[in-house]
């Protein structure tokens, strides 16, 4: 047979299968082997493709084989491979959610099997509920650099948020300090809560961002006015990983009475060490973001000396969390984000390490076809790619890939719009980048499946040949 092209060769396969599903399964520099399979998903017949040439672009095939019905043409490697990619697609969208850990669960348990009420203190059910409670207190506050009465359990990140924005209405009405800065690139549940603080007549300050997807403090600084209630910038961009310059912001605002909120929900347990270093006023963290449960979080308000603490409820009743955030804490939930917090603070190390490592391999991988990263890569955590692919729109390719890959094109809390990334576009990334973006996040069992990955970008070439890198 004569050298032909990558995709000519699987055009060729598809030929003789009409009708029939063609599928890459693995592969590497000297051939790729997949599967054909019927209708009903029955797999009917396999292929190799032998590649003379793997690094030209596209490859040069020099044989195509195709074994009969029930035989396989790869090797013991790629058929376990095969039986991996037909499993639930690769999740790489752990900046929406990251999946439970099992050890988390294990400790769990016992708290959703028995009654526990940590406000009950007439009885050992409860005197044991509240001492969970306090141990998992003292666990997030040891994560922050805290102390445990200056942590408050709520129910996520969004409601730290909230609470730490619209509970300081009161005290910039009382100060008349009505002034409020924060970025272009913020959560949605900063940004609205803020949108909530100008209906209350508050006048509120979005700092641009540079294309490298952050904020300068220098910008923040040109913004703050002697009536600045607050400025609130997120520790690291949910949407492109980039890190903000918190602890440079932090250190303009010492001795000043404008407070210091960080959104810390992409942080927490992972920036460890920056964030016992800043002394925020206030820092929002989520369990569900560390294989913690859903439905817990935390708000740190820390302390200023003998000053009455500015932030106030937005509930009442109850009196639990000393006023602030009344409702009883859900023990078993607290437990879980107190241990998923131990977990990160002695496996964070070796988590990073992880995680630089698959980026590296998956940008090895992203060199296939060209493609563009969002953010100052310099600037980015390890486990974090936001990547466009040029000619090609993001809804179509997660379509086309979503029994392999779990990806997102933004926030989880906005996917559902379908709207431009607001985050992007403050970036001042023009309408083809952020149409064709993709974030991806992961976690350290997507080493294990990248051969789905890579199957992920074969479509890429499929819908687009024109992104073959050169």
């Amino acid at each position: 047979m004569p050298p032909i092209p990558y995709n000519e060769a699987l055009d060729r396969v598809r030929r003789s299968f009409p009708g029939h599903e063609v599928t890459v399964c693995d592969g590497d520099h000297g051939q790729e082997s997949g599967v054909v399979e019927a209708p009903d998903g029955t797999t009917v017949a396999s292929f190799r493709l032998t590649i003379r040439e793997p690094r030209a672009a596209p490859p040069i095939v020099n044989k195509v084989r195709i074994g009969g019905v029930g035989q396989y043409c790869g090797t013991s490697d790629e058929i376990r491979a095969w039986t991996q990619a037909h499993s639930d697609p690769l999740y790489l969208d752990y900046n929406a959610t990251t999946p439970l850990d099992p050890r988390v669960l294990e400790v769990m348990l016992p708290w959703f099997l028995t009654p526990s009420n940590a406000g009950s203190r007439t009885h050992s059910y409860g005197q044991k509920s509240k001492e969970a409670v306090e141990n998992a207190r003292r666990q997030v506050a040891d994560m922050l650099g805290a102390q445990p009465e200056e942590v408050f359990f709520t129910s996520g990140a969004t409601e730290s948020n909230n609470l730490a924005i619209l509970g300081l209405a009161e005290h910039g009405e009382r100060t008349g300090r009505k002034h409020i800065i924060s970025t272009a690139i913020e959560h949605k549940a900063v940004l609205e809560p803020l949108e909530r603080m100008t209906q209350l007549g508050f006048a509120v300050d979005l700092a641009p961002v540079t294309s490298g997807g952050y904020v300068e403090p220098a910008t923040i600084q040109r913004l703050l006015r002697p009536d600045t209630l607050l400025v609130s910038v997120m520790h690291a961009n949910n949407e492109t990983g980039i890190l903000q310059p918190v602890e440079e912001i932090a250190t303009l605002l010492r001795g000043s009475d404008t407070l210091f909120h960080t959104d810390a929900a992409q942080t927490f347990g992972k920036e460890v060490e920056a964030l016992k270093r800043l002394k925020a006023d206030m820092v929002s963290v989520s369990s569900h973001k560390i294989y913690g449960p859903q439905g817990i979080g935390a708000l740190l308000v820390r302390r200023r000396g003998s000053q009455k603490r500015p932030v106030q409820p937005l509930q009442f009743g109850g009196g639990q969390e000393r006023g602030l955030r009344p409702g009883t804490v859900p023990v078993a939930l607290a437990v879980g984000l107190g241990e998923a917090t131990r977990l990160a603070a002695l496996e964070w190390p070796t988590r990073r390490t992880a995680a630089l490592r698959l980026r590296e391999q998956l940008l090895r991988d992203l060199a296939r076809v060209d493609h563009h990263i969002n953010g100052d890569p310099a600037r980015c955590q390890p486990h974090v790619l936001n990547v466009s692919f040029p000619g090609l729109d993001s809804e179509a390719f997660m379509m086309s890939t979503k029994n392999l890959i779990a990806v997102s094109n933004g926030s989880a809390c906005t996917s559902a719009s379908y709207k431009p990334s607001h985050v992007l576009t403050a970036m001042g990334l023009d309408d083809g980048r952020i149409d064709s973006a993709i974030r991806i996040s992961f976690g350290p069992d997507a080493k294990l499946r990248l051969v789905r990955f890579r199957s992920a970008l074969n479509i890429i070439l499929a819908l687009n040949p024109l992104v073959a890198s050169e």
